[in-house]
């Protein structure tokens, strides 16, 4: 979740003019950001030798 006042920050950054599909995709982008920064907070992000790790697994996969 985001506070309103955070999301009003962000929303005076957007461009005056964008399409409904823009806006939505910014907002999903303002709250995945909003989440990262929690829980970069409480701790609760992973080591870039961890997220190398996953990439590296994700890569190799034979899809």
């Amino acid at each position: 979740m985001i506070s309103k006042e955070k999301l009003k920050t962000h929303i005076d950054q957007f461009p005056d003019m964008l399409s409904i599909d823009d806006l939505i995709d910014r907002l999903v982008f303002v709250e995945k950001l909003e989440n990262r920064i929690t829980e970069s907070k409480n701790d609760k992000s992973i080591s870039e030798e961890e997220m190398e790790k996953e990439m590296q697994e994700w890569f190799s996969l034979d899809g």
